[in-house]
This record gives structure tokens, C-alpha cells and sequence, in this order.
């Protein structure tokens, strides 16, 4: 005390008066807002000294207490007395100081809690005595047992709720959730939650980006408000959730966590989405109704205009049906649109609408067809569908359709117009007698006729062997005749001479590019054997090999059997085919390569350079040929851009030891540039026209193999 209050005393008083310690210290201890206290350690806690703020803190004053008129034993609450005394004795036997908090009872009968602070020390005479300071703490004990019962209460809540309760860190660990949570994801506990669900953006959301749009609101708004997701649960099942959470920022501003709950909204949406698929569904088929299908054709529309394709809307009324629902009655009515409507959707690739428009009329929307062709065969298809036998009531009928078809943007820039156009052309293909489709305009309506009348005149023309084959010379660098490459040349009684570029695509989309090939395998091979060799080697024939005939079942035995036959060795062949073959499935390709070449076939890369990875086909694939396709070779020897290009191709061929073979070389210039570059063989109008196999022959007979 004197150290402390030296400095003071010395710097306002004469140093020369000494301190009354004594009185500080009373003074100090009086003023306290507590009660400082000397007691025995007996079972009255029997005091002998009190401080003056024992008036304030039990409503006695000094003398009552320290003259036994009321012991400090009777003050303290009963309920606390046994547990107050067993502290206390424990730290005086143990010689340490002790802190106990309990209750008193005032001269007023106003219970108070307290905290007691002492030591047990020896007195003047060496009399055991307890001294200490007791405060008044019943403000801050109700303080904390508010907080206290708050914090219950909330634990209450949040163990009890039927929501889901969550407490996450922004990057997606959970750090708090309650049972509802738990249960609702699929977990026994909360606890088993938190340990497995440690990535929330992989594991839970179904679409992860969610969970970055979920943090994208957090940080713009501060919450999110009824946020919907599809989610995971623990057995891989999916439910759909609706969030609300906010973000909870410490003292600073900092982020903590995210907070918030989750609901169930999963039969909600069922409910919802029940309703919209009414709202937009026909009921009786599934397929999209009016209103969906105005949707799905004004996007159809934007992404035509955007990509620059065709779209094709096609209305179809269906032939007889009036008659089989009269007579079967509306069971077999409705049982035949069902079947109708899921032939439809087997024609249609995803990327298409097909939609009931009411009664026996649907309406197709076709995207994203670049020529008028693909969309004549689908249709086609269609109809060939629809005119399959149908089974009902036990007896089998055959229905027809007439279909109106209308194209964006020649026959109308809107929805509205399509429909309306598609569906002149509908009655229009009614009066032409049904079973058949009409285009809104006459030119495509000529195309339209002339397409059917070829594919009907080629399968025919198949038939009657009206189908002749027709060889063009390969030449090496001496102009020298190496081999001849097979096409096909059709002399049609009712068209007169057909070009490949006509009937061939009509061939590859009716799948009569099949028995066409296999024919002028035939042909080209009893050719072949009777050609002498030239210089020593024979004469090799190439034949192109279109996707669907080299992917079909047992190829290579065909082919096998077609040079038996012939008489030819495997050797004398060369079988081209196009990158195409590659884009669906290249295991399977590959393969297929890989027994030709066990043939002894040699195989051709033809239109090289047009394909967009043709160049990996070439690494990866048993290939002994590549054809520089003409579109490079025309211009060659003025376009600096294509003389690169043919250099390249060259060199690459020259480097993975492959026969390079320049198609479409129609003058000399063209023929020398090639040559100079290091072009193994020579194709096109320069060298030789494709001729019939007797003036090939008689060629063959007068050049000696020299052109």
C-alpha cells in the first residue's frame, strides 16, 4: 500500500507528514461494493469483521453480524449451504485460495447470488481464520442465465425442427446441422452428415453449377430466397430442395458461414410439373399439345435464322382413321393414335418435335436439315412407319397419312404462317389421292416427284441390270497406267443418262447403296481378270466403299466370296472408303480395316483433306493409299494457299510411307507441280476419262500401258 500511494501523497503533501495506513486501508475497504470479512472456520461462519458494504449487500448491518445476532450460516440459501461449505473446506485444507458462486437471503427475504473469493490464514494468536470479499453478481448471473436459456431454447429448435437447419463454410463443408437435415439427405445423424458430405458442390447438388450460382446470390444479395435445386440424397436418389439461407459476418465484417434451412419440395414439384405436363402434353399420347409445340417452333425458328439450316414443318392427317373410330369404336381410336405416335417419335432424332395437333392430325418440326434431299427421305420413312399393319380389336389395318410440309423461311417467317402454309400442302397431298406428301411450293414439289420417281426407277434399274460400270485410268509419274478406279454409270430407259451426283445421294439415303456397290464389286472384279499387266505389274482396281456397306454385317467375307468368285487375288484390289466411317464407332472400323488388310486388300483414304481430323485417322488406322481430294488440286499450280496445303499432304504421305494419289488433275501444269512435289499416282480428265471396260481394254491393248 505505501508504494502505491507514495508517489501521489509526496507530489500534493509536505513530505514530511507520514500516511495513516490504517485509514487508507478503511477506507478502501468501507467503500468496496462488496463485503470484505474475517471469519472462523466454524459451523456458523462466525465473523469477526465485516466492511460497511454488508449493509448494501444483506440488509444488515456490521454489528448484527459480527455479534452473532444473525450467523452467516442462516444467510446463506439452504439449497447451497451443504455444496458452499464443502468447496470451502476442500481449499483451506488444501491451503489454496477458492471462488464459490451461491445464493444469500437479505434481512428483506430477496434471494441474491453471490461470489465468494478467501483464503484461509492465521490470525494475530495463530487462530486459523478465513478471510475474503463476497460481491454481489446477480446481474450477471441472470445475464448469463438468460443467455443460457436462450441458447436452449435455440438448441431446441434447431434439434426439433421438421426443416433442415445448416451452418456451411463458402466453399462447401458443412459446419452445423440438425437432425431434420440428416434425416431429410438420408443419415442416421448429424454427425455422419457432416463427416461424409464434405464436398457440397460434387456431392449433393445434381448440377453443380448450382452451388456456384447459389454463391453468386450470397455475394450480390447478402441471402437467397426460396432457391430451388435438385440434390442428391445418401442411396443416390434424387429430391428436389428449397433454400433460404444468409450470410453471417463476424465482428470485423468478415465472412463466417453460410446459415439457413431446407425444405422438401420434391412432391411440389411432382405437382407442378404434373400440371405443366397437362397444360402441355396431350394426355391421350404424351406428346407435346398446341401450346408446347408454338414454343418449341418459335425456337426451332430463332435457331434456323441463327444457324442458317432448313426447318421443316410438317402437318399430318392420318387416312381412314374416321372410319376405323366409327366402326371400332374410340378404344381402337385411341389405340391407334398411341401406336401412330410412338412410330413418330422412333422417326425423329431428339433435336425434333413431334406434336398431337388434335384428332388424328400431328405436326412434325424438323431442325437443322442443309438440303432439301434428307428431309424428302425422312419423310419417306414416315410414311413407311405410319403404313405398317396396326393390330387392333384382333384384326390387322393399315392406315395411310397425307402429310403438308412447309419450309422456313421460304414458306413463311413465323409460326403462325408455317402452320397455316403446312397445312394447305396437307390437302393438297389429300388430293392427290393420300398416303403420300406435298411441299407448299411447286418447285419443291417437282423435286420432291422427281427424287421419288429416281429412287423408284433405281430399283428397278437395279434389277434389270441397267446399272454399267465404267473405269478411269491411275497413271504414276511416267504416265505409266498403274490402275483404274470403278464407277458407276446408269443409263436409265425412262431419265436417259443419270450423274452419280443425282442418284448416288438418293442411293446412300435409301440404303440402296448396298446392293448398288456389292454390283459394281461384281462387275469391276470380272473385269479385272482378264487385263494383262503393264511394265511388269498388274493392273490394281479401286472401288469406293460407301459408310453403310463397310460398317454392315460380314464385309469382308463378302467381298472374300465376290474375289472367289471372280477369280481375282485379294492383291489386284483397293478398297476406298471416307473419314465418315470413322465418326461413329472407330473400334469397330478399325477392326473391320484390320481383316481387309488380312484379306490382302489394299485400303484408301479417298477425299483426303477435306475431313476435319483426318490427318489422326492416318496415324491410327491401317491405311496404304491416301487421295488428295480434287478440291485441292484445282487451282494447285496458280493458288499459292493449295500449292501449300498439297505439299503438306505429300510430305506427310512420303513420311508415313503412304501412296499418295492426286484426283480431279486436269491440265499439265497441275500434273507437273504434283509430279515435282514427289505425288506417287495421277487421277483425272487430263490423263483419262472413266470409259466402259471394252475401251479400257482396247486402251490398254493400243498405249501399251502409256498415257
Amino acid at each position: 500500500m505505501h508504494s502505491s500511494f507514495a508517489p501521489t501523497r509526496r507530489s500534493s503533501l509536505n513530505t514530511s507528514v507520514p500516511v495513516d495506513r490504517a485509514r487508507v486501508l478503511d477506507t478502501l475497504v468501507n467503500n468496496l461494493q462488496g463485503m470484505a470479512y474475517r471469519c472462523l472456520d466454524d459451523a456458523s461462519w462466525t465473523m469477526l469483521f465485516v466492511s460497511q458494504g454488508c449493509l448494501e449487500l444483506t440488509g444488515h448491518g456490521p454489528e448484527e453480524l459480527v455479534e452473532g445476532c444473525v450467523s452467516w450460516e442462516e444467510l446463506t440459501f439452504p439449497e447451497d449451504r451443504l455444496r458452499v461449505r464443502r468447496e470451502i473446506t476442500a481449499a483451506t485444507a488444501a491451503g489454496r485460495r477458492f471462488a464459490v458462486q451461491y445464493r444469500i437471503l437479505t434481512s428483506a427475504g430477496q434471494v441474491k447470488w453471490v461470489v465468494e473469493r478467501g483464503i484461509a490464514v492465521a490470525d494475530e494468536n495463530g487462530r486459523t481464520v478465513i478471510e475474503g470479499f463476497i460481491e454481489d453478481v446477480s446481474v450477471r448471473h441472470l445475464t448469463l442465465e438468460a443467455l443460457e436459456h436462450a441458447e436452449l431454447r435455440y438448441r431446441h429448435i434447431f434439434e426439433h425442427a421438421s426443416e433442415g437447419i445448416f451452418q456451411t463454410t463458402r466453399d462447401g463443408r458443412y459446419l452445423a446441422a440438425n437432425p431434420a437435415l440428416a434425416k431429410l439427405y438420408g443419415y442416421a445423424t448429424p454427425e455422419e452428415l457432416i463427416a461424409d458430405l464434405a464436398d457440397i458442390e460434387r456431392r449433393l447438388y445434381v448440377r453443380e453449377s448450382r452451388r456456384d450460382e447459389f454463391r453468386r446470390l450470397m455475394e450480390a444479395h447478402g441471402e437467397v430466397i426460396n432457391f430451388e435445386s435438385e440434390v442428391y440424397c445418401r442411396d443416390g436418389s434424387k429430391i428436389w430442395i428449397s433454400e433460404n439461407a444468409h450470410i453471417v459476418r463476424g465482428a470485423h465484417g468478415e465472412l463466417i458461414c453460410y446459415e439457413g434451412t431446407v425444405q422438401d419440395v420434391t412432391e411440389r414439384k411432382s405437382y407442378q410439373e404434373q400440371l405443366e405436363r397437362q397444360a402441355n402434353h396431350d394426355l391421350l399420347t404424351g406428346l407435346p399439345n398446341r401450346n408446347l409445340l408454338g414454343d418449341r417452333l418459335d425456337q426451332s425458328i430463332s435457331r434456323a435464322e441463327r444457324l442458317g439450316y432448313f426447318l421443316a414443318l410438317v402437318f399430318i392427317d392420318l387416312d381412314n382413321f374416321k372410319f376405323i373410330n366409327d366402326s371400332l369404336g374410340h378404344a381402337a381410336g385411341d389405340q391407334l393414335l398411341v401406336e401412330i405416335a410412338r412410330r413418330l417419335r422412333g422417326c425423329l432424332r431428339t433435336s425434333d418435335t413431334v406434336a398431337r395437333q388434335g384428332g388424328d392430325e400431328f405436326v412434325l418440326v424438323l431442325n437443322d436439315h442443309y438440303q432439301v434431299n434428307s428431309i424428302i427421305s425422312l419423310l419417306e420413312r414416315v410414311l413407311v412407319e405410319i403404313g405398317r399393319p396396326v393390330s387392333l380389336s384382333g384384326r390387322e389395318f393399315q392406315v395411310g397419312a397425307s402429310l403438308g410440309v412447309a419450309l422456313y423461311p421460304q414458306d413463311g417467317g413465323d409460326a403462325s404462317s408455317l402452320l397455316k402454309h403446312a397445312d394447305v400442302a396437307m390437302y393438297a397431298a389429300k388430293d392427290r389421292g393420300r398416303n403420300n406428301f406435298q411441299f407448299f411450293t411447286r418447285e419443291l414439289n417437282h423435286l420432291a416427284d422427281e427424287r421419288l420417281n429416281l429412287e423408284s426407277a433405281m430399283r428397278s434399274g437395279i434389277e434389270q441390270d441397267e446399272f454399267a460400270v465404267h473405269f478411269q485410268p491411275k497413271v504414276d509419274h511416267r504416265r505409266r497406267i498403274v490402275g483404274v478406279e470403278a464407277l458407276a454409270r446408269w443409263n436409265s430407259p425412262e431419265f436417259g443418262q443419270v450423274a452419280p451426283d443425282r442418284f448416288i445421294p438418293i442411293a446412300e439415303e435409301t440404303g440402296l447403296i448396298v446392293p448398288l456397290t456389292e454390283m459394281i464389286l461384281k462387275k469391276a472384279f470380272a473385269a479385272a481378270v482378264g487385263w494383262a499387266p503393264t511394265h511388269g505389274h498388274a493392273i490394281q482396281v479401286a472401288v469406293n466403299l460407301s459408310p453403310k456397306l463397310f460398317l454392315g454385317e460380314e464385309i469382308v467375307s463378302r467381298i472374300a466370296a465376290l474375289l472367289r468368285e471372280a477369280g481375282l487375288a485379294p492383291e489386284r484390289v483397293e478398297l476406298e472408303i471416307t473419314e465418315s466411317v470413322f465418326l461413329g464407332d472407330s473400334e469397330r472400323a478399325v477392326r473391320i480395316l484390320s481383316e481387309f488388310k488380312d484379306l490382302g486388300v489394299g485400303l484408301a483414304m479417298d477425299d483426303f483433306g477435306t475431313g476435319y481430323s483426318s490427318l489422326s485417322y492416318l496415324r491410327r488406322f491401317p491405311l496404304d493409299i491416301i487421295k488428295i481430294d480434287r478440291s485441292l488440286v484445282t487451282g494447285v499450280e496458280h493458288e499459292e494457299e493449295l500449292a501449300m496445303i498439297a505439299r503438306a499432304v505429300i510430305s506427310l504421305g512420303q513420311s508415313l510411307r503412304k501412296t499418295v494419289v492426286a484426283e480431279g488433275v486436269e491440265n499439265q501444269a497441275q500434273f507437273d507441280f504434283l509430279r515435282y512435289q514427289g505425288c506417287d499416282e495421277f487421277q483425272g480428265y487430263l490423263i483419262a476419262r472413266p470409259m466402259p471396260a471394252d475401251e479400257f481394254r482396247q486402251l490398254l491393248a493400243r498405249s501399251g500401258g502409256q498415257l
